[in-house]
């Protein structure tokens, strides 16, 4: 059974690694970005509750008008308390011309402070950061709720995770695919085309956009070529358009590509994407609750699944297919090669991986199953490292 005050005791990594971040003398300013409803504020909020110091926490969205001057009132109101303050501006890209107003306070008086700044929009915190922001500030990304964290919170398993994972507040809702349907769409997803990207960047035609969405989403972990996907939309474009769309729910954490592994970096940006959805709900959505009960479905969300938590980790990750031959995800970090192979009992070749090795001999080969799942969503690093000893 659900109870919603279990999703706020949980705590989720990225808490202890903000605090980390704020005990050293003089850090940066910390921006927490990813999708909407995963507990940012909430994390937030755990770590003011046992903050060392003084803290002043403040929300632009608790207010009708915000206008810069706001932001200057609540930085003035931490200054009095000492270095060790730490402020808090939830839902900064409310407020107009944010990040050009934090820039200026921070400059003013760099280490005055200890900042974290978080809202709801990954976009336009992202744009606003890029804009003005540069060399002063460390990002955090936040997820969507990943298998071990919605075990430990919510004992889920392995095949309700994959069927419903990814969003605390959707766990109510369940035992009703209509209600759990409609809170993901209107609370989340709605939310997210149409405030957060709809009304700040361009889009010719938003029906459209909204269509690209529901067609990304029915394919989790498959390469597929941007001319397919065009084709598939109801409308005249090219390729460009389909590649903007996908940028754009990217950075939205809603769907990522990835890109084609090559020694030839211009390869690999001419390449087809892979398309990874963020969590399974998206893929469930869509296909409906019984979505496990086909094997090449089941597959390919457990696959999408390993690959976004692959994607997580510092370093770059790709897919890698020659001819008839592939490799599932390429992972690759600090001079470290894995050729990553899942396995679930969908049908498929596996000669890919021997393949691979041969032709980049450096590489560790790592495959995973539902067995071994668990221990890999729990701590991918250790686990890859842990592979690449064993070799």
């Amino acid at each position: 059974m659900y109870n919603a005050s279990m999703a706020k005791l949980y705590e989720r990594s990225f808490v202890a690694q903000l605090e980390q971040r704020l005990l050293v003398d003089r850090p940066l300013i910390q921006v927490l970005v990813g999708p909407r409803q995963v507990g940012k504020t909430t994390g937030v909020k755990q770590l003011l509750a046992r903050y060392p110091d003084a803290a002043h926490y403040a929300n632009a969205d608790d207010i009708l008008t915000t206008d810069r001057t706001w932001l200057m009132e609540q930085w003035q109101k931490a200054l009095p308390s000492g270095k060790k303050t730490l402020l808090v501006i939830d839902e900064i890209q409310k407020v107009p011309n944010w990040s050009e107003t934090v820039k200026s306070l921070w400059d003013k008086a760099p280490g005055a402070l200890r900042v974290i700044l978080l809202g709801s929009s990954s976009l336009q915190l992202q744009k606003g950061l890029s804009e003005s922001l540069a060399g002063r500030f460390e990002l955090i990304k936040t997820h969507q709720w990943n298998y071990e964290e919605l075990k430990c919170a919510f004992k889920y398993s392995l095949d309700r995770y994959l069927t419903y994972g990814g969003y605390p507040g959707a766990v109510s809702f369940e035992s009703d695919f209509d209600r759990w349907y409609g809170y993901l769409k209107d609370s989340i997803i709605e939310a997210v085309i149409g405030k957060d990207i709809l009304l700040n960047h361009k889009v010719g035609n938003p029906a459209l956009f909204r269509q690209a969405f529901e067609i990304l989403c029915r394919y989790p972990a498959q390469e597929i070529s941007y001319t397919k996907l065009l084709g598939q939309l109801q409308d005249r474009g090219n390729t460009d358009l389909v590649k903007y769309y996908i940028e754009l729910y990217s950075g939205a954490f809603l769907v990522h590509p990835l890109e084609k592994y090559s020694a030839k970096s211009y390869l690999t940006r001419g390449s087809s994407p892979k398309i990874l959805v963020s969590c399974p709900a998206l893929y469930t959505m869509n296909e409906g609750p019984h979505v496990l009960n086909d094997p090449e479905k089941r597959g390919r969300i457990f696959e999408a699944v390993v690959g976004v938590r692959l994607l997580q980790l510092p370093g770059n990750l790709y897919y890698w297919r020659e001819k008839r031959e592939e490799v599932d995800f390429v992972y690759s970090y600090q001079g470290q090669l894995y050729a990553v192979e899942v396995k679930s009992g969908r049908r498929k070749l596996s000669r890919g991986l021997n393949a691979f090795v041969e032709k980049f001999p450096k590489a560790s080969p790592v495959i995973i199953t539902p067995d071994n799942f668990g221990v890999f969503s729990e701590n991918p690093r250790n686990f890859l490292d842990a592979v690449a000893n064993q070799q």
